[in-house]
């Protein structure tokens, strides 16, 4: 316990001196400024002549404190010189309504498929019950298709269709030139074609040949954070320029035609979804930007053999292809919260929360005292939360966690009913939510975070920049324009499928 309690408390202590002076480098460079030149002064006053004060100004001593008087000066100039990264503008993608299931026609499809036995049916149909997906949700047509059309084929269909829809989509929206942009980044997780997604946009969209590109896979449901992550260390190196980032994942080649439980998850809780975003490092783009980057923080508990373990993609026992879930994954989740929250908490909760989470440490730690909670209220900071709809217990977890009412968790519990799990985009379907209800104000905060296999948790929080009518956000493209008037709608945790009742044959 005395090992436990160190170790909490030394890292509270180092997170707090972070927040005083590891974050604000400008405030350690004044006062090492101050110091040189106090050391500077004393030198001189101790000197009983004048002659002496000009030998010291013309000698080497001299040469030596305005050199790291300079040094100083110069580092704090570096330090106010980072860039700001700017989000000009987003775009989801909604598919067409001919890619719109209820749940029922959902479970009819797959038990067309005749691959699953009567029990694999029963438990699917449970889990997509209590998973708090809507039935309005997408699967790409590969999977509607009777037979069931699985191939490289329509993989590469699905995905073409999702990249270059949500990228039109921005480019119209922004007005951005492809000649203009420098930087672009595409993760998808369990879809890596030959040539990459990048060259397939660099192809697409005639970019120039000298276009920074990264194609991210294998990272999970919180790639899209760690494309942003990416985003903006490069737009630190390349000046004057646009980064494209795409987030999407591929479900026709990831539908788990066996009958491992828990394999079968995933093809209750994964839809078809992506989103393009643009940032930009230009110092003109402020004005018309609709967010900043103001933190990303990167969390991987990749060295514990647990949190490696809990989500892998495998084969089963007959050699079918699928993502298996562990049953730890929901304690490896809430590990890896803590661990980013300890580290984003002192960047931009208020000291006073700070003070009061170690209090309540010590409290608990030390002398035994009962506490309500040791997490700190994230609301004090934050406006809007935006956490990845992995599915109704994850999000549940979280609530709970983070002690977040009904109007917090709305976009995420909106987007998992309207759109289901869109893995690393589903961030993004939420903060269309909020923008299209009218809820983003000008110095409003959005918290995004989301988790992904290795085991990784990853947050980024962005500042408003202006308000964003919802009204607007509607008109021009928003995936939520035909639904946002209707919503919110409750959603049980048991929502029961009445298959006879509600199955429709496809015309």
């Amino acid at each position: 316990m005395d090992n436990e309690f160190g170790k909490g408390v030394g890292n509270q202590a180092k997170l707090l001196y972070r927040r005083l002076v590891g974050q604000r480098p400008h405030l350690l460079a004044v006062t090492l400024l101050l110091v040189v030149s106090s050391l500077v002064v004393m030198t001189m006053l101790s000197l009983l002549s004048l002659d002496g004060v000009y030998a010291l100004l013309h000698g080497a001593h001299g040469i030596m404190a305005v050199s790291v008087a300079g040094a100083v000066a110069a580092a704090y100039v570096y330090a106010l010189s980072l860039r700001p990264v700017y989000l000009v503008d987003f775009a989801g993608y909604k598919p067409a309504p001919a890619q719109e299931l209820t749940r029922a026609r959902t479970i009819h499809r797959y038990g067309l498929s005749g691959v699953f036995t009567a029990e694999s049916m029963n438990f699917q149909k449970r889990i997509l019950e209590r998973s708090g997906l809507g039935d309005a949700t997408h699967l790409p047509a590969s999977i509607i298709r009777v037979p069931l059309d699985i191939c490289l084929r329509t993989a590469n269909e699905e995905s073409h269709a999702v990249v270059f829809s949500v990228i039109d989509d921005l480019l119209a929206k922004t007005r951005v030139r492809p000649d203009d942009i420098g930087v672009v980044i595409v993760n998808s997780s369990l879809y890596s074609p030959t040539p990459s997604f990048t060259s397939l946009v660099m192809n697409r969209y005639c970019l120039r040949d000298d276009v920074v590109t990264h194609n991210l896979s294998g990272m999970g449901c919180s790639a899209g954070v760690i494309a942003i992550d990416l985003a903006r260390q490069l737009l630190q190196v390349y000046h004057d320029t646009y980064a494209l980032v795409v987030s999407t994942e591929n479900i026709t080649l990831n539908a788990y035609l066996g009958n491992n439980r828990p394999m079968l998850v995933t093809n209750m809780l994964f839809r078809t979804g992506g989103a393009a975003v643009l940032l930009s490092n230009r110092c003109n783009e402020w004005r018309r930007a609709k967010y900043q980057l103001i933190h990303t923080v990167r969390t991987h508990h990749g060295p514990s053999d647990k949190s490696y373990a809990c989500v892998t993609q495998e084969e089963d026992e007959v050699g079918n292809l699928g993502v298996s879930l562990s049953k730890d994954l929901m304690s490896v989740a809430g590990d890896a919260l803590r661990s980013n929250i300890t580290t984003l908490g002192p960047l931009v909760l208020p000291l006073r929360e700070q003070l009061r989470f170690l209090g309540a440490v010590v409290l608990k730690r030390v002398f035994g005292t009962t506490v309500m909670s040791c997490l700190p209220d994230f609301t004090l900071a934050l406006e809007h939360f935006c956490i990845h709809a992995g599915g109704r217990g994850v999000l549940d977890e979280l609530q709970k966690s983070l002690k977040l009412g009904e109007w917090h968790m709305e976009p995420s519990r909106m987007t998992l009913c309207r759109f289901g799990n869109t893995s690393s985009s589903s961030l993004w379907y939420e903060l269309a939510y909020c923008e299209a209800k009218g809820r983003i104000k000008r110095g409003d905060r959005v918290w995004q975070i989301a988790f992904g296999s290795g085991f990784k948790c990853n947050s980024a929080v962005w500042k408003a920049l202006r308000t964003v009518e919802g009204a607007a956000a509607v008109e021009e493209g928003s995936p939520w324009a035909q639904d946002i008037d209707v919503l919110p709608v409750h959603v049980p945790k048991v929502m029961p499928i009445d298959e006879d009742a509600s199955y429709v044959p496809a015309a």
